[in-house]
């Protein structure tokens, strides 16, 4: 039994958001560290959010509405709280935010944008460095281009080298992160030191 706080809350009264953001949630979790026993739970309001909950949520992702009306509860947790607005502007400026409406491929900067401010201060469980599966040199160029957002044919026109040498590096970059998914794959390379987060 854990004697420390192991789960991330996300409590929005939106049930597709709450799955939204567990799914990013849970492709974020291995790049950061944060592997071991996390788990990523979901509540439509703080009602649902039972004392034996409370004692074990590390990290809440809350909507701009539920914070508002339980802005006594949140305000004591402020550090450990992360506001879900949709695009305007959150009036509690001690709250960190981020806009739900983005894109994935910008709310994942977002969340990724938090994190290094926070430095993992709030994960029970974190190492110092993400471990990095072992790319090559041309699959970490490859992959730099892939999530800056260019296609096949550019990537191979930039190295110098052919568009089926791309999707074969292409393969065994997804192979080795274990995701197709753009998002997945920016997220590796941003905390893997292989882009940086400023130059997407």
């Amino acid at each position: 039994m854990h004697n420390h706080p192991s789960h991330i809350a996300v409590i929005h009264q939106n049930s597709l958001c709450c799955l939204a953001m567990r799914t990013i949630l849970n492709d974020i979790m291995p790049f950061m560290g944060a592997m071991g026993g996390i788990e990523i739970v979901s509540f439509s309001n703080i009602d649902e959010l039972t004392e034996e909950y409370r004692n074990k949520i590390f990290l809440y992702f809350v909507s701009g509405e539920i914070v508002c009306e339980n802005l006594q509860y949140f305000s004591q947790i402020v550090r450990r709280c992360i506001v879900l607005n949709e695009g305007e502007e959150f009036t509690h400026k001690e709250f960190k935010h981020i806009n739900i409406l983005l894109p994935e491929r910008e709310l994942i900067k977002s969340l990724l944008t938090i994190h290094n401010h926070t430095h993992h201060s709030h994960s029970p469980h974190h190492t110092e460095k993400p471990q990095e599966e072992s790319l090559s040199l041309r699959e970490k160029e490859v992959l730099e281009l892939i999530v800056k957002g260019y296609i096949n044919k550019e990537i191979a026109d930039r190295l110098n080298i052919s568009t089926s040498t791309v999707i074969f590096h292409r393969k065994n970059i997804c192979e080795r992160v274990g995701s197709k998914s753009i998002g997945r794959l920016t997220i590796y390379a941003v905390m893997n030191g292989i882009v940086d987060l400023r130059e997407l």
